[in-house]
């Protein structure tokens, strides 16, 4: 079950990829000569705080420009094909009922308003539709819908999860953090931060539904912080081995065998009375 970047890796997870070979493939895409000259990783320099060269500099301006003024003709900075290079490179060409484990995923229709969760289909689209950031990647047209990211909905849909017959919910939610002493000078930053708060109380109200809530350190990183993959994936791992415990505890199999040891244990001191 994932939704935005988490449809991408859930994706490629139940599509046969290990946990191994999605670190090796994330790292040897983000050393590619195809990512390196991609309109994704131009967008990422664009909103890089690290310091350049003054001719960088310049290069960064003006192919942010240039992005920025395609806003005004096109729905997306990123057209799908783009982006559709990345999603192939990790998800197989499957459909979704061949996944090994089963798999859900969801995007929003934005004609009706709806929530789309998919089910069954080409697993790629299905990615594809759930990964188009708004306003960022042009938005996936299936039939009379026209699909954007499900994080417009949820950003972790729990509920979905719990509603597709999921025994335990463990969610992990990718927040930034947000910093209250931030000084907001231009109606962008406000509207910025308003629209955080606003995805914020979205996803506390869908975590009420998750059993586990893993919350990785990814600080002030933004969506377009691809370079950073690695560096995420250990604070991924370090959230997760804090939460051992919780989950081995949230595990129906867990509980059984804790509930019969404690009936066992009880057993003897009554015989032993």
């Amino acid at each position: 079950m994932g939704t935005s970047a988490g449809a991408l890796i859930g994706g490629a997870y139940a599509g046969g990829l290990s946990l191994d070979e999605l670190i090796e493939k994330a790292n040897d895409y983000l050393n590619s000569p195809e990512f390196q000259s991609s309109a994704i990783r131009a967008v990422e320099a664009s909103h890089s705080k690290e310091n350049h060269r003054l001719a960088q500099k310049i290069e960064i301006f003006l192919k942010n420009s240039f992005y920025l003024a395609q806003t005004m003709f096109r729905p997306g900075i990123l057209s799908s094909e783009d982006f559709q290079t990345m999603i192939d490179y990790f998800i197989p060409d499957i459909q979704i009922e061949e996944t090994r484990i089963p798999f859900r995923t969801v995007a929003t229709d934005l004609v009706k308003g709806k929530q789309i969760i998919f089910s069954e289909g080409p697993l790629r689209q299905a990615v594809m539709a759930s990964c188009a950031v708004p306003g960022a990647v042009e938005p996936l047209k299936e039939g009379g819908m026209i699909l954007s990211d499900g994080g417009i909905f949820g950003l972790v849909p729990s509920s979905v999860a719990r509603k597709e017959g999921a025994d335990v919910v463990i969610a992990v939610a990718v927040d930034q953090d947000i910093c209250t002493e931030e000084e907001f000078r231009t109606s962008k930053d406000v509207n910025d931060r308003a629209a955080e708060i606003m995805a914020r109380q979205l996803e506390d109200y869908e975590l009420k539904d998750a059993d586990i809530v893993i919350r990785p350190k990814v600080g002030d990183l933004q969506w377009t912080d691809f370079s950073h993959a690695i560096d995420l994936i250990d604070e991924g791992e370090k959230a997760a081995e804090e939460n051992l415990d919780n989950i081995r505890n949230a595990m129906p199999v867990i509980k059984k065998w804790l509930t019969f040891k404690q009936l066992l244990k009880s057993r003897k001191k009554t015989l032993n009375n």
